[in-house]
């Protein structure tokens, strides 16, 4: 920790630096878990077989965009690359780490501000997200940023060069999240 850096208490649920203040994440509803859950399962499946890096659900960074204070963001989904922190990296590294996750997975809630999701998507491109997955369950949409934005819809099916081999179709995910 340094003095250019924002550190919060951890709370249930946790709370995140978003446009310059102290912002606690909205409880999820049954859609919000549902889907955060398999999306979780997904990845983890996923980078589990191909050996690629680790996944986490509501997993707390320390993220630092160049030449700004590091401030804690905590995506509902997160997945880090062994090639951003190491498989054998210290356990420090890996319980809260400083940088960015390698792909971030936001589950969207009616009462999240717009302004806020996208002060978090410029933070996490900024400081090295290779991608934001912004998960609609309203809309059953899954819009992609990595600095070009792609709105994907059931039918289509979702895959990023940032997960090599990983594929989800997107009708089946928000099929199996009304279950």
């Amino acid at each position: 920790m340094s003095l250019h850096e924002i550190v919060l208490p951890e709370t249930k649920p946790e709370t995140e630096w978003v446009r310059g203040r102290a912002l606690q994440k909205v409880s999820g509803t049954y859609d919000h878990g549902r889907l955060q859950a398999l999306f979780a399962i997904a990845l983890t499946t996923w980078s589990d077989a191909s050996a690629r890096g680790r996944v986490g659900m509501s997993w707390r960074f320390r993220v630092a965009p160049p030449g700004q204070v590091v401030r804690p963001l905590v995506p509902d989904v997160a997945y880090l690359s062994y090639d951003d922190v190491a498989v054998d990296a210290p356990d420090d590294d890996v319980q809260v780490p400083l940088g960015a996750p390698t792909v971030a997975v936001e589950v969207v809630l009616p009462e999240e501000r717009r302004v806020d999701i996208e002060d978090k998507i410029a933070t996490y491109l900024a400081a090295g997200t290779r991608a934001v997955l912004l998960v609609d369950p309203r809309d059953q949409s899954i819009t992609i940023d990595d600095g070009a934005v792609r709105v994907l819809r059931p039918g289509d099916v979702f895959t990023h060069p940032s997960l090599p081999g990983f594929t989800l179709d997107v009708g089946a995910l928000f099929e199996r999240a009304r279950r």
